[in-house]
């Protein structure tokens, strides 16, 4: 089985990270309670890493570490939310954000894009769907599933936007190292700063320096809103394991060049996806920007007879890759746009390539 699946790099954590959490656990201090905020040096560490990869400056008050970033996430629409009031989620989206969002009491509004814009809402699209209700927007450049990058212009049109109308905004930063070719990251409270004061950031080591097990996010915003997520994630999980957080002190102090490497592998395997997916017969592919996902169009596919069967859906379509080419992938479904694959490119070279021609094998017998 070859899996496209995974959202998660396929490299180590840096040895140098994994020595210091080895450290970390001989040391007593560490065997117990700290701060449900987090450890004070990793909310330093954080505020110092932010400036230098973003400019965007904030102080230790204004920083909450979580487990995970989707945690960020989670606590980001619990102290947002209100019963009834509405979410602007454009799609395709990250499976748990509109979760996130229904189990705070919040109505998530999707608001579709497609290949036409690169997959990214336009100001006139998140204003066909704001109502009176509208509170806050979901904003993720770099995507996943998608790949997109939101311009400096782009990200300025629309945080005006939000900013003139009063909504608070939510921007999801998980990948902003992961951008590729020409494309650039820009932090949204920064390209905007009168939206400072109605924003948060959600962000953490998972994707950037190969640390999804060690499960270290952060949330960022005003101190008041801060002060509130503290307040939830004190009654839900407390702290997050002391280890964990020592290793993210070491991966936000240390240099960058794990990930620079990281990043040019990402890059090679970017464009082979690419140009093997455009040559396989029904698929079409634009080329992602950013994180490390492709997300064909697989609609030229559907309904052709492949081994006795017919797929009419993209959830269909993955089952059958799986029961007759031994591939995993995600269906678009699972993202609110059907017709489309999630596949990750973050897995070995030699992998990627016989994965794909086992679908242009099987896609191809239905031709």
């Amino acid at each position: 089985m070859i899996g496209f699946g995974a959202g998660e790099p396929d490299f180590p954590t840096p040895t140098e990270i994994c020595e210091a959490a080895a450290a970390a656990c001989l040391e007593p201090k560490n065997h117990r309670y700290s701060p449900t905020g987090g450890l004070p040096e990793l909310r330093e560490a954080i505020v110092a890493k932010t400036q230098r990869d973003t400019g965007y400056g904030v102080t230790a008050n204004q920083v909450l570490v979580t487990n995970g970033g989707k945690q960020a996430v989670a606590n980001a629409f619990a102290v947002l939310c209100d019963p009834g009031d509405e979410v602007l989620v454009p799609a395709p989206y990250w499976t748990t954000y509109p979760e996130a969002i229904a189990l705070a009491g919040g109505v998530p509004v999707i608001v579709d894009t497609d290949e036409s814009t690169g997959f990214k809402a336009t100001v006139a699209d998140l204003e066909a769907k704001r109502t009176e209700r509208t509170k806050v927007l979901l904003f993720v450049s770099p995507s996943n599933p998608t790949g997109a990058v939101y311009s400096h212009d782009e990200i300025e049109a629309i945080g005006h936007w939000a900013a003139g109308h009063g909504l608070w905004v939510l921007t999801d930063e998980i990948y902003e190292h992961l951008v590729y070719g020409g494309a650039e990251n820009f932090s949204l409270p920064v390209v905007v700063p009168e939206l400072a004061d109605r924003c948060l950031v959600a962000n953490g080591v998972a994707k950037t320096y190969a640390m999804t097990g060690w499960r270290v996010g952060w949330l960022l915003g005003p101190t008041d809103m801060i002060a509130a997520a503290t307040n939830i994630q004190s009654h839900e999980t407390s702290n997050v394991a002391n280890v964990s957080q020592r290793a993210a002190i070491a991966a936000l102090t240390g240099d960058l060049s794990a990930v620079t490497r990281m990043r040019e592998a990402f890059d090679r395997r970017r464009r082979t996806i690419v140009k093997l997916l455009n040559e396989i017969d029904g698929v079409t592919c634009i080329e992602p920007e950013g994180a490390f996902y492709a997300f064909p169009s697989v609609k030229g596919v559907l309904g052709r007879t492949i081994r006795g069967h017919r797929p009419t859906t993209s959830a269909e379509l993955a089952t059958l890759c799986i029961e007759e080419a031994k591939v995993a992938v995600v269906p678009g479904e699972a993202f609110g746009a059907p017709g489309y694959f999630r596949m990750s490119y973050a897995l070995g070279d030699d992998d990627l390539e016989e994965g794909l021609t086992r679908l242009g094998a099987l896609f191809g017998e239905g031709a």
